[in-house]
């Protein structure tokens, strides 16, 4: 398995609705794109103020990492990541990206 973790930096102007449309956008992927086992997201709850300015996120389990690369490049799952990228704090340089296998 692997977890594909991305971290998000929201423009401050950005409504709590469109960051839900977006993270549903994410997770509709899922009845598309095969080998997506999972889901999640949400603000970051930590306590220790140690985010970088990573407010919110999400989680993809994905089957292996062929399922991973396929997602990678599905079109639409690059048609969801222009809206995310659109709707950050300095564009791509709003985003971190962290795979593990798990």
């Amino acid at each position: 398995m692997i977890l594909h973790c991305v971290f998000l930096r929201f423009k401050a102007a950005l409504q709590a609705a469109d960051k839900q449309e977006i993270f549903e956008a994410v997770a509709a992927l899922k009845a598309v794109i095969p080998g997506m086992v999972d889901v999640k997201f949400g603000p970051n709850v930590s306590p220790e103020g140690l985010n970088g300015g990573f407010v919110d996120g999400f989680v993809v389990t994905f089957e292996d990492a062929a399922a991973r690369d396929a997602y990678l490049v599905h079109p639409e799952h690059v048609a969801v990541g222009d809206r995310i990228v659109a709707a950050l704090d300095g564009g791509l340089s709003g985003l971190l990206f962290f795979d593990m296998i798990v």
